[in-house]
C-alpha cells in the first residue's frame, strides 16, 4: 500500500507465482471485452483471476479440484478454460505472451519426453 498525493490509499495487487504481471495483463486485456451496461444475467468472474487460475493449474500440475479458492470456484475456472480453449483464445494468449520469451537457457530432460518402448529397440507388437 502507498499513499497517493491526495491522501488516498492506493492498493497494489500482490502478484503471485505463475500469475500474469500488470504489464502482461495490459497486453492481454484486449482479448477480454468489458461487460456492456444493461446486459442481463449475473456478471462474469474477473477474466484476469480466471486466467491466473488456469496458469496455476498448468504450472503446478494439480487437479482442478485443488485450485486455490482465491481464483474462484474450480468449476467456473474450468468452464472458462474450456470455453477459451474451444474458441482458440488460449492459443492466442500463449502466442502473445511467448513473443518476448527468453529461450536461451531452456532445458528439456527425459522426464518430460515420453517415448514408446520400440524407440529404445524393443520389438513392436510386444512379442506375442
Amino acid at each position: 500500500m502507498s499513499l497517493a498525493s491526495n491522501n488516498t490509499v492506493e492498493v497494489k495487487q500482490m502478484i503471485r507465482r505463475y500469475e500474469v504481471t500488470d504489464e502482461e495483463w495490459e497486453r492481454l486485456k484486449k482479448y477480454f471485452p468489458e461487460r456492456q451496461a444493461g446486459t442481463l444475467g449475473r456478471p462474469r468472474k474477473d477474466s484476469r483471476d480466471m486466467l491466473n487460475g488456469i496458469f496455476w493449474i498448468a504450472r503446478s500440475g494439480a487437479a482442478w479440484r485443488d485450485l486455490p479458492e482465491r481464483y474462484g470456484p474450480w468449476q467456473t475456472v474450468y468452464k472458462r478454460f474450456a470455453e477459451w480453449q474451444k474458441s482458440g483464445l488460449i492459443e492466442r494468449i500463449f502466442h502473445e505472451l511467448g513473443e518476448d520469451a527468453d529461450l536461451e537457457d531452456i532445458s528439456i530432460d527425459s522426464t518430460y519426453i515420453k517415448a514408446h518402448k520400440a524407440s529404445a529397440g524393443a520389438e513392436r507388437g510386444g512379442g506375442r
